[in-house]
């Protein structure tokens, strides 16, 4: 299914809006480099696979694409579809998106949050993903060289995002996926507002609601090259056995363009 975007990348923003920055600077060997962006206000999330070198070591490198690949899809079709959000970058398994006013959405931080919350709420393969959330100033803007160059985002929020993805859960803890961001982030919000809760009908026609979810209290927790930061962390409590694992799912997709003639692998 196709993802609505107002933009679908951060070229498309930038070629659509007016720069901020667009200068030629003298890189100090006799040439030049361009300065070119936008700044916005942007809520930046991070999210990688659990266990992804222990997971993969036994497959392929044609199976390790397809297993990544299979995760970036499905980010894309659970998680992003019809949420204003700009995938940034992959960069192995991890992925980066971006949530801004200015990409159309009202609350970047609550739509940052439903995204989160249903990577978990769809996750069939078990990839169970890190996931790290932060907010703050940031530019998108033009990075590379005249031979290669993409746009991309910059900010402290994206270093916090990415090291709120890398927090250790609490050893006393078991849980299926933790979305960490600064504490700072929640003050005046309510979880309810942002997630909505299953509901289940029992036999005897009572009804109960699923309290899986938990908005942990407020920790200070060390980050690396960055301050000791209090952090919160909403957490899934809730463990899904999948009838098919995201290795297993990689191998057969694997045997399946084998069959029909879709892969050729190098001669030994």
């Amino acid at each position: 299914m196709a993802v609505d975007y107002p933009f679908h990348s951060l070229e498309d923003f930038l070629t659509a809006t007016n720069a901020h920055v667009d200068a030629q600077l003298d890189d100090g060997w006799g040439a030049t480099f361009p300065v070119k962006g936008r700044e916005i206000e942007a809520t930046v999330l991070f999210a990688d696979i659990a266990g992804f070198s222990g997971r993969t070591v036994d497959l392929t490198p044609t199976e390790t694409l397809i297993f990544v690949n299979n995760f970036f899809a499905w980010v894309t079709a659970e998680a992003l579809r019809g949420r204003p959000g700009i995938v940034d970058k992959y960069i192995g398994d991890e992925l980066m998106v971006v949530f801004s006013t200015e990409f159309g959405s009202s609350d970047p931080f609550a739509d940052a949050i439903k995204a989160a919350h249903a990577m978990s709420e769809n996750d069939f393969l078990a990839y169970r993903p890190h996931i790290g959330i932060a907010s703050g100033p940031c530019i998108v803007g033009y990075v590379g060289t005249p031979l290669r160059y993409s746009a991309s985002v910059f900010g402290a929020p994206v270093a916090m995002a990415a090291r709120c993805a890398g927090v250790k859960p609490q050893a006393d803890k078991y849980y299926s996926t933790s979305i960490v961001s600064p504490a700072s982030e929640w003050e005046g919000r309510d979880l309810e507002d942002l997630i909505v809760r299953k509901t289940f009908e029992n036999l005897d026609g009572s009804v109960e609601t699923d309290d899986s979810w938990v908005l942990e209290e407020a920790r200070l927790v060390p980050m690396k090259n960055l301050p000791d930061t209090t952090i919160r962390e909403l957490v899934n409590y809730g463990f899904r056995s999948p009838t098919q694992s995201a290795t297993d799912r990689a191998r057969a997709s694997l045997r399946s363009l084998q069959e029909n003639n879709r892969y050729w692998p190098k001669a030994p």
